[in-house]
Protein backbone atom coordinates (compact mmCIF):
# COMPACT_ATOMS: atom_id res chain seq x y z
CA UNK A 1 0.00 0.00 0.00
CA UNK A 2 0.95 3.74 -1.23
CA UNK A 3 2.79 4.64 2.31
CA UNK A 4 0.81 7.96 4.07
CA UNK A 5 1.96 10.93 5.77
CA UNK A 6 -0.98 12.59 7.76
CA UNK A 7 0.04 16.48 8.65
CA UNK A 8 -1.53 17.41 11.87
CA UNK A 9 -1.31 21.29 12.34
CA UNK A 10 -1.94 22.05 15.79
CA UNK A 11 -2.08 25.08 18.10
CA UNK A 12 -2.79 24.89 22.16
CA UNK A 13 -4.26 21.02 21.18
CA UNK A 14 -3.47 19.33 24.69
CA UNK A 15 -7.31 18.55 25.69
CA UNK A 16 -8.38 16.40 22.61
CA UNK A 17 -4.78 15.94 20.39
CA UNK A 18 -4.09 12.31 22.15
CA UNK A 19 -7.66 11.34 21.06
CA UNK A 20 -7.30 12.53 17.81
CA UNK A 21 -4.13 10.35 17.36
CA UNK A 22 -5.33 7.64 19.09
CA UNK A 23 -8.02 7.07 16.29
CA UNK A 24 -5.67 7.87 13.66
CA UNK A 25 -3.07 5.12 14.94
CA UNK A 26 -6.39 2.85 15.76
CA UNK A 27 -7.15 3.50 11.62
CA UNK A 28 -4.08 2.92 10.23
CA UNK A 29 -3.23 -0.41 12.38
CA UNK A 30 -0.51 -2.15 10.19
CA UNK A 31 -0.23 0.07 8.00
CA UNK A 32 3.16 1.99 6.92
CA UNK A 33 2.15 5.92 8.14
CA UNK A 34 3.92 8.63 9.07
CA UNK A 35 2.23 11.37 11.34
CA UNK A 36 3.23 14.84 11.94
CA UNK A 37 2.10 17.18 14.07
CA UNK A 38 3.13 20.88 13.60
CA UNK A 39 3.23 22.76 17.02
CA UNK A 40 2.48 25.88 16.08
CA UNK A 41 4.18 27.66 19.54
CA UNK A 42 1.75 26.19 21.59
CA UNK A 43 1.77 27.23 25.34
CA UNK A 44 -0.19 24.23 26.48
CA UNK A 45 1.52 20.26 26.27
CA UNK A 46 0.54 19.82 22.67
CA UNK A 47 4.19 18.76 21.92
CA UNK A 48 4.68 16.39 24.69
CA UNK A 49 1.18 14.44 23.90
CA UNK A 50 2.25 14.24 20.34
CA UNK A 51 5.55 12.80 21.28
CA UNK A 52 4.23 10.44 24.03
CA UNK A 53 1.99 9.01 21.24
CA UNK A 54 4.76 8.34 18.27
CA UNK A 55 4.07 11.22 16.04
CA UNK A 56 7.00 12.99 14.59
CA UNK A 57 7.23 16.63 16.12
CA UNK A 58 7.89 19.67 14.43
CA UNK A 59 7.79 23.29 16.71
CA UNK A 60 7.32 26.70 15.76
CA UNK A 61 8.90 28.72 18.32
CA UNK A 62 6.00 31.16 17.95
CA UNK A 63 2.22 30.99 16.76
CA UNK A 64 2.57 31.72 12.86
CA UNK A 65 -1.05 30.63 11.86
CA UNK A 66 -2.21 27.21 10.25
CA UNK A 67 -1.65 27.95 7.15
CA UNK A 68 2.68 28.04 8.16
CA UNK A 69 1.73 25.20 9.73
CA UNK A 70 0.72 23.25 7.33
CA UNK A 71 3.30 24.18 4.80
CA UNK A 72 5.88 23.22 7.43
CA UNK A 73 4.43 19.81 7.44
CA UNK A 74 4.01 19.00 3.65
CA UNK A 75 7.10 20.27 2.96
CA UNK A 76 9.01 17.83 5.87
CA UNK A 77 6.06 14.90 4.75
CA UNK A 78 8.21 11.56 2.97
CA UNK A 79 5.16 9.44 2.26
CA UNK A 80 3.78 9.32 -1.77
CA UNK A 81 0.38 10.91 -0.39
CA UNK A 82 -0.05 13.76 1.67
CA UNK A 83 -3.30 13.60 4.34
CA UNK A 84 -3.61 17.00 5.83
CA UNK A 85 -6.62 16.55 8.67
CA UNK A 86 -7.53 19.35 11.61
CA UNK A 87 -6.67 18.33 15.38
CA UNK A 88 -10.70 17.78 15.80
CA UNK A 89 -11.11 15.11 13.42
CA UNK A 90 -14.33 17.21 12.27
CA UNK A 91 -14.41 14.81 9.50
CA UNK A 92 -13.72 11.62 10.81
CA UNK A 93 -10.26 9.90 9.69
CA UNK A 94 -12.32 6.89 7.89
CA UNK A 95 -13.24 9.68 5.44
CA UNK A 96 -9.60 9.59 3.99
CA UNK A 97 -10.58 6.38 2.06
CA UNK A 98 -12.75 8.38 -0.15
CA UNK A 99 -10.03 10.78 -1.29
CA UNK A 100 -7.76 7.94 -1.89
CA UNK A 101 -10.23 6.62 -4.38
CA UNK A 102 -10.07 10.28 -5.98
CA UNK A 103 -6.20 9.72 -6.25
CA UNK A 104 -6.78 6.45 -7.38
CA UNK A 105 -8.90 7.99 -10.00
CA UNK A 106 -6.31 10.15 -11.42
CA UNK A 107 -6.94 13.47 -8.74
CA UNK A 108 -3.62 15.13 -7.58
CA UNK A 109 -5.34 17.06 -4.93
CA UNK A 110 -8.76 15.76 -2.89
CA UNK A 111 -10.49 18.00 -1.26
CA UNK A 112 -12.73 16.90 1.13
CA UNK A 113 -16.24 18.82 0.49
CA UNK A 114 -19.49 19.42 3.39
CA UNK A 115 -21.09 21.48 0.65
CA UNK A 116 -22.23 18.94 -2.04
CA UNK A 117 -25.18 16.85 -2.16
CA UNK A 118 -23.68 13.47 -0.73
CA UNK A 119 -22.17 15.28 2.18
CA UNK A 120 -23.07 14.52 5.46
CA UNK A 121 -23.43 16.92 8.06
CA UNK A 122 -24.08 15.49 11.80
CA UNK A 123 -23.64 18.56 13.64
CA UNK A 124 -23.88 22.41 12.12
CA UNK A 125 -21.84 24.83 12.48
CA UNK A 126 -23.34 28.08 14.48
CA UNK A 127 -25.24 30.61 12.33
CA UNK A 128 -22.81 32.73 12.60
CA UNK A 129 -19.93 30.96 11.50
CA UNK A 130 -21.97 29.55 8.49
CA UNK A 131 -23.40 32.97 7.59
CA UNK A 132 -18.91 34.39 7.25
CA UNK A 133 -18.71 30.91 5.38
CA UNK A 134 -21.06 32.09 2.91
CA UNK A 135 -19.69 34.99 2.17
CA UNK A 136 -16.43 33.84 2.27
CA UNK A 137 -17.42 31.38 -0.51
CA UNK A 138 -18.90 34.09 -2.37
CA UNK A 139 -15.75 36.41 -2.62
CA UNK A 140 -13.57 33.30 -3.60
CA UNK A 141 -15.78 32.09 -6.49
CA UNK A 142 -16.89 35.64 -7.77
CA UNK A 143 -12.69 37.00 -7.09
CA UNK A 144 -10.64 33.97 -7.72
CA UNK A 145 -12.70 32.02 -10.02
CA UNK A 146 -12.36 28.96 -8.05
CA UNK A 147 -15.66 26.72 -8.08
CA UNK A 148 -15.36 24.18 -5.25
CA UNK A 149 -18.22 24.21 -2.94
CA UNK A 150 -16.51 23.77 -0.17
CA UNK A 151 -12.41 25.49 0.06
CA UNK A 152 -12.06 25.77 3.54
CA UNK A 153 -12.89 21.93 5.30
CA UNK A 154 -9.63 20.73 6.78
CA UNK A 155 -9.46 17.44 5.10
CA UNK A 156 -7.39 17.15 2.29
CA UNK A 157 -5.53 14.56 0.42
CA UNK A 158 -2.22 15.28 -2.28
CA UNK A 159 0.44 13.52 -3.92
CA UNK A 160 3.72 14.12 -2.60
CA UNK A 161 4.78 15.90 -6.38
CA UNK A 162 1.42 18.26 -6.12
CA UNK A 163 2.04 19.21 -2.19
CA UNK A 164 5.80 19.74 -2.71
CA UNK A 165 4.94 22.49 -5.47
CA UNK A 166 2.03 23.94 -3.78
CA UNK A 167 3.09 24.21 -0.57
CA UNK A 168 6.60 25.51 -1.85
CA UNK A 169 5.09 28.33 -3.29
CA UNK A 170 2.46 29.01 -1.49
CA UNK A 171 2.77 32.34 0.97
CA UNK A 172 -0.26 32.94 3.21
CA UNK A 173 0.07 31.82 7.12
CA UNK A 174 -3.32 31.91 8.08
CA UNK A 175 -6.57 30.42 7.80
CA UNK A 176 -7.06 31.92 3.81
CA UNK A 177 -4.18 29.24 3.06
CA UNK A 178 -6.64 26.61 1.87
CA UNK A 179 -7.68 29.30 -0.81
CA UNK A 180 -4.09 29.91 -2.41
CA UNK A 181 -3.50 26.49 -2.76
CA UNK A 182 -6.49 25.82 -4.54
CA UNK A 183 -5.72 29.04 -6.76
CA UNK A 184 -2.01 28.26 -7.25
CA UNK A 185 -3.71 24.45 -8.74
CA UNK A 186 -5.42 25.88 -11.43
CA UNK A 187 -4.24 24.59 -14.49
CA UNK A 188 -1.46 23.10 -13.16
CA UNK A 189 -2.74 19.88 -11.02
CA UNK A 190 -6.14 17.96 -11.11
CA UNK A 191 -8.57 18.78 -8.17
CA UNK A 192 -11.37 16.80 -7.03
CA UNK A 193 -13.58 17.89 -4.62
CA UNK A 194 -15.44 15.06 -2.71
CA UNK A 195 -18.08 14.54 0.00
CA UNK A 196 -17.31 13.55 3.34
CA UNK A 197 -19.31 13.24 6.62
CA UNK A 198 -18.71 16.14 9.27
CA UNK A 199 -19.67 17.99 12.42
CA UNK A 200 -18.86 21.23 14.13
CA UNK A 201 -16.73 20.64 17.28
CA UNK A 202 -16.75 23.43 19.72
CA UNK A 203 -12.92 24.93 20.79
CA UNK A 204 -11.91 26.75 17.04
CA UNK A 205 -9.04 29.01 17.26
CA UNK A 206 -10.48 31.24 14.51
CA UNK A 207 -11.82 34.59 15.93
CA UNK A 208 -14.78 35.86 13.76
CA UNK A 209 -13.95 39.42 14.63
CA UNK A 210 -10.44 39.87 12.86
CA UNK A 211 -10.72 36.58 10.69
CA UNK A 212 -12.91 38.17 8.07
CA UNK A 213 -10.79 41.19 7.34
CA UNK A 214 -7.76 39.64 7.21
CA UNK A 215 -9.06 37.06 4.93
CA UNK A 216 -10.23 39.59 2.19
CA UNK A 217 -6.96 40.52 2.49
CA UNK A 218 -5.14 37.43 2.06
CA UNK A 219 -7.30 37.12 -0.97
CA UNK A 220 -6.16 40.25 -2.53
CA UNK A 221 -2.66 39.42 -1.85
CA UNK A 222 -3.50 35.97 -3.51
CA UNK A 223 -5.18 37.76 -6.94
CA UNK A 224 -2.42 40.30 -6.94
CA UNK A 225 0.64 37.24 -6.91
CA UNK A 226 -1.72 35.32 -9.43
CA UNK A 227 -1.75 38.58 -11.60
CA UNK A 228 2.19 39.09 -11.41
Amino acid sequence: MTRRSIVVPAYDEAARLGSTLDQIAAYHAGIDVEVIVVDDGSRDATAAIAAAAGARVLRHAINRGKGAAVRTGVLAATGDRVLVCDADLATPIEAVARLDAALDAGADLAIGSRHLAESRIEVPQPWPRRVLGLGFRGLVRYGLGIDARDVMCGFKLMTRAAGRDLFTRAQVDRWAFDVEILYLARDRWRVAEVAVPWRHVDGSRVALGSAGPRAALDLIAIRRRGRG
